[in-house]
């Protein structure tokens, strides 16, 4: 296979416009999520989307469908628990009970679909290579809509995330405002375990934006430079795991930390750079 061209096949071809897509998504949302602080709410969303996925299995309808509606209510309640000057770490608390609780509702209906294995294995690590032609189209009307959602809440958002205080003081819900973000948060989350499976969406959304963050660099760039290494690690995953013939969500988890180390080594070389003198 590694003599092959990857591009000749179909399957490749949509797993590549499929990478593109969720790279928009998770880029952007994670880069967002840690701006907030929220990085447990990213590990927790995709497995509460998990449970979802797994109960749509049980009644025979779409996974991504199931995963989405699961990741949203998810969403909601992790939401309503964000308000005013609440301490973090009852906010964590909150996500944590909300995981914990999917996750045995996502195992107990695997048990009662009786399904093999293989199912299993494809909801929790993703299957970037069987994507079809409504996948994708499901794949793009959840960008539009998620990337229309960041540009009319772009603002707002920004503002609450670096001035809470002083956004509330303005007039702004913290409590709506935060269950808005969550819900495209959550559609973002069941789109990129789609790719990366709900065990491994986590390195998709946080790494790069990671990465971002230790970059400093301003908002735009930042959230610009977060969607390029999202689309660096999905790309250049798919194809080291076309000639290596090692899984892509690998190849997404390694990138990801890689990528956060390379960004502390350039902002350690940029600190010990020398100060010239005018």
């Amino acid at each position: 296979m590694s003599e092959t061209n990857p591009f000749s096949f179909p399957f490749m071809q949509h797993a590549f416009l499929g990478c593109f897509l969720v790279s928009l998504l998770a880029g952007t949302l994670g880069w967002l999520m840690l701006l907030r602080r929220q990085a447990f709410a990213a590990h927790a969303l995709p497995h509460i989307g998990f449970s979802g996925a797994a109960a749509a299995v049980w009644l025979h309808l779409p996974p991504l469908a199931g995963m989405m509606a699961a990741s949203m209510v998810g969403g909601l309640f992790m939401g309503q628990e964000q308000r005013g000057r609440q301490h973090p770490t009852q906010r964590d608390t909150m996500t944590g009970l909300i995981l914990a609780a999917s996750l045995g509702i996502g195992v107990w209906c695997l048990h009662e679909a009786n399904e093999a294995s293989s199912q299993t294995t494809t909801l929790l690590f993703g299957d970037v290579l069987g994507l079809d032609g409504p996948t994708l189209g499901m794949l793009a009307g959840l960008v539009s809509v998620c990337l229309g959602g960041v540009a009319i809440l772009w603002r707002p958002l920004l503002f609450s995330s670096l001035c809470p205080s002083l956004a509330e003081a303005q007039g702004l819900s913290p409590t709506r405002l935060g269950q808005l973000f969550l819900l495209l948060a959550a559609l973002a989350a069941a789109a990129c375990a789609e790719i990366a499976g709900a065990l491994l969406c986590f390195s998709l959304m946080v790494g790069p934006a990671a990465a971002a963050l230790k970059l400093e660099l301003p908002p735009f760039r930042g959230m610009v430079c977060s969607v390029l290494g999202a689309l660096l690690l999905s790309w250049g995953g798919l194809l080291l795991a076309w000639y290596s013939d090692i899984p892509l969500p690998f190849w997404i988890s390694l990138g990801g930390v890689g990528l956060y180390l390379l960004a502390g080594t350039v902002m350690t070389r940029k600190a010990l750079r020398p100060v010239r003198n005018p």
